[in-house]
């Protein structure tokens, strides 16, 4: 497997929408939805690679903090993930990992942190793998508690 940083191009964005297709019709995430083009220009993007098949990717882009004042203060740099997905056939093999794993080593330099969200209905998975694997850090959480089918 190989991580690769790749230009956005009509190849590229043909295999992301490809994946979030997949993505969406696992059902495993609150209200995902397929991306489109405007979903994706002007992040930065990272490949999982196992050969010429692209098994994951993440891609996000730099922010700069405006209101965030208990995590850091304004004006801070930090990398805002905006999505991180593995095919699932290949989860639970360190794939997810050395994309994050990559993606810090790069924008360590620029980047006083990485930020993202998260909606999978696998929230103890998905804890375990960014705070117990990857050491980020709870920040906070929105709960529901369906009264009403609708």
């Amino acid at each position: 497997m190989t991580i690769q940083e790749v230009q956005l191009n009509d190849d590229v964005l043909a295999q992301l929408i490809a994946l979030s297709v997949d993505w969406e019709q696992e059902g495993c995430c609150y209200d995902y939805r397929r991306n489109g083009p405007a979903d994706i220009e002007g992040n930065r993007i990272f490949l999982a690679l196992d050969g010429e098949q692209t098994i994951g990717y993440l891609f996000g882009h730099m922010e700069t903090e405006k209101d965030m004042e208990p995590i850091c203060s304004a004006g801070t740099a930090f990398f805002e993930v905006e999505e991180l997905y593995v095919c699932p056939e290949r989860r639970s093999q360190g794939v997810g990992k050395a994309l994050f794993q990559h993606v810090e080593n790069d924008v360590k330099d620029t980047a006083a942190f990485i930020m993202l969200g998260t909606a999978t209905k696998n929230f103890r998975a998905i804890m375990h793998f960014y705070i117990d694997e990857l050491g980020m850090e709870f920040w906070c959480a929105r709960l529901f508690k369906r009264l009403k089918e609708g």
